[in-house]
């Protein structure tokens, strides 16, 4: 079933939206959208494949800003990195198989994730990006690379890997922490590495969704593009103005959401 003109224009200024506020604090933000779309009664499963390749390509110009900055660890995007890509890449084929309800419960978890994660940004006095709530005394950190936290770190790619590919989330939000925690290494270069990485996730992902038709292309490309230009006008404004109020408000809205979309499945509505 293909969306009406009214839906494409509405998911199209939604995108462009949440594309800036992506922009602005470093993540993807595939939290959002997939609530939106999943609320105006679009197939969990059509949504999954959409959402995680629009957040892919509302990564991409994040991604070589921070390359160009000198931002993106190799090390980061090789030990978590590759699990990551492997984990969306069967991920995606596993949404065939899982229940919508289980993916709407799923959903519902990771989307109250960012919801809790913006009203601790939105709480701070200062700092702007997400990477200000968990690493700010890790600053200029060239990380610790152990045995056992490299092995950590790879599981963790490979479990959040796998789940994002499945509900269609690229899940910057829950990598960051988990690079920034387990590898100690400065939280500019673990935001940089972080988005670079969901870049390629999101494609490796997209693939098993497309593979299953699980993906609406007219959606994909109005999506896409929109938020591809506002991710692009966000990260100019990085860092030079304060959204603390705002970035708190949309943590207390998403962090409901998410609840009624886990329960959604329990109250048959």
């Amino acid at each position: 079933m293909n969306p009406s003109i009214e839906i494409l224009i509405f998911l199209g200024i939604i995108s462009f939206l949440v594309g800036i506020l992506g922009g602005f604090v470093g993540l993807a933000l595939g939290t959002i959208r997939l609530p939106i779309m999943l609320l105006i009664g679009i197939n969990p499963k059509i949504a999954a494949g959409t959402n995680i390749l629009v957040s892919s390509l509302s990564s991409f110009l994040g991604s070589l800003q921070h390359l160009k900055s000198k931002r993106v660890d190799i090390r980061v995007v090789l030990i978590l990195g590759i699990p990551a890509c492997i984990g969306a890449f069967f991920g995606g084929f596993l949404s065939s198989v899982a229940p919508e309800n289980l993916l709407l419960i799923f959903a519902g978890l990771l989307v109250a994730w960012q919801g809790y994660e913006f009203i601790e940004l939105g709480r701070k006095k200062s700092g702007n990006t997400m990477s200000d709530i968990f690493g700010s005394h890790l600053e200029n950190s060239n990380g610790q690379f152990t045995p056992t936290r490299i092995m950590l770190e790879s599981f963790a790619g490979l479990a959040i890997g796998l789940l994002g590919g499945a509900v269609g989330l690229i899940l910057g939000s829950i990598r960051l922490p988990a690079i920034i925690y387990i590898l100690q290494i400065d939280p500019r270069k673990a935001a940089g590495s972080n988005l670079f990485i969901g870049f390629f996730i999101g494609i490796m992902g997209w693939i098993g969704h497309a593979y299953l038709k699980q993906v609406n292309y007219s959606l994909l490309l109005t999506m896409g593009l929109t938020g591809m230009i506002g991710s692009y006008i966000g990260a100019m404004f990085t860092g030079k103005v304060s959204l603390n109020k705002f970035v708190l408000i949309l943590g207390i809205v998403l962090f409901i959401v998410g609840v009624l979309l886990f329960i959604r499945p329990f109250t048959g509505n």
